[in-house]
């Protein structure tokens, strides 16, 4: 069976994305940390649409966590038709307070267990000549930002291996997209390691989307077979007027805005 495999599927832009490709008629292969989410929101979308909807529930922020993933699918004998890298955390603060441990587990979520999903899907997809790879970045990706460094690190990795693999791909009529959401109401600040003092002044009065709207680009940027995409014309165009400025000079005045606001 051809599944739509969706990570960081429990809650978010994932849980979103997995209601409108339902709509769609995709049948969906839902993974998370979280059991019961996963378990009702198959239930419910295979009620609403008639699709096959299954989960893996697999911790992607460990090292093994992708190869349980590639492993469950070979079992069931799933073919990864459309491959969305979701998943991913933040931490907001200042790196040398922050948890080494947290920010390592981090990297391996937002970087490690996205290289090795596409590396363990795109043969199959290489084989049939047709499918397709969505990493999910981030506005993130387009500059260094303070205060929430690593973060912003990981995805200017998921940037740069996106777009190179999107040229690899081509010639065996593999599709990938590079998708960078902005701020979106999805709970990512909520997680203890941006739920602070320091995330809040990060968020405060920013341009915000919903999950639902993040999810609606993505499809229709899918749909359009597009290589890149920035949701939300607002933040498409920060990322035009940012790219003028150096990014020693960004960073210097992001810091100097989260100082200002935190009154340090």
């Amino acid at each position: 069976m051809k599944v739509t495999l969706i990570t960081g599927a429990s809650g978010g832009i994932g849980a979103a994305l997995a209601h409108e490709l339902a709509a769609q008629k995709h049948n969906l292969l839902l993974v998370a940390r979280s059991e019961q989410p996963l378990k009702t929101l198959c239930e419910t979308l295979s009620a609403q649409h008639g699709i096959a909807a299954q989960y893996i529930v697999a911790d992607l922020s460990q090292p093994d966590g992708a190869q349980q993933v590639f492993e469950a699918t070979q079992q069931r004998n799933l073919a990864v038709e459309v491959l969305v890298n979701n998943a991913g955390r933040g931490s907001s603060g200042e790196f040398v307070q922050n948890d080494l441990q947290s920010e390592l587990d981090m990297l391996q979520l937002n970087n490690a267990s996205l290289v090795a999903l596409c590396h363990y899907f795109l043969p199959g997809m290489i084989a049939r000549k047709s499918g397709s790879i969505v990493n999910v970045g981030s506005l993130a990706a387009f500059f260094p930002s303070p205060y929430m460094a690593v973060y912003a690190a990981s995805k200017m990795f998921v940037r740069s291996f996106t777009e190179a693999l999107t040229e690899e791909c081509r010639p065996h009529k593999v599709h990938v997209l590079l998708f960078n959401p902005g701020f979106t109401s999805s709970g990512f600040m909520d997680t203890p390691a941006n739920n602070n003092n320091w995330g809040k002044v990060l968020t405060e009065g920013a341009y915000t989307q919903s999950a639902e709207q993040v999810a609606r680009e993505m499809v229709r940027a899918l749909e359009k077979q597009k290589n890149f995409h920035v949701s939300g014309r607002l933040n498409l165009l920060a990322t035009k007027v940012l790219a003028l400025i150096p990014n020693r000079t960004v960073a210097r005045l992001f810091a100097n805005s989260k100082r200002k606001k935190m009154e340090l």
